[in-house]
């Protein structure tokens, strides 16, 4: 089941301002609040830092993206995770 992050749920009220009640709004604006205020930012040593920039900016992705993508693909190759899975008509580029 999918559940969309705060983020999303914000743009969508966004989208749709008049049809938001106020109640609604008051929610959605205090957890990203809240989810902003517990956000901590996480401190790495000068060489990773570096190298988390470098590729993030070879990705086009964000700093937090990429922590995120190494962080999942950890997970997934030590079996925290479960793996995705291939599909057999699916498309492997020579890696099966």
């Amino acid at each position: 089941m999918y559940s969309p992050d705060t983020a999303t749920i914000l743009e969508d009220a966004a989208d749709r301002i008049a049809d938001i009640s106020r109640a609604d709004l008051q929610i959605m604006l205090r957890r990203a609040a809240l989810r902003l205020r517990n956000a901590g930012a996480i401190s790495m040593d000068d060489d990773v830092e570096e190298a988390l920039r470098d590729l993030a900016g070879e990705s086009g992705v964000t700093r937090n993206d990429m922590i995120r993508y190494i962080i999942r693909e950890w997970m997934e190759t030590n079996t925290y995770l479960p793996v995705h899975e291939l599909d057999e008509d699916g498309d492997v580029d020579g890696n099966a």
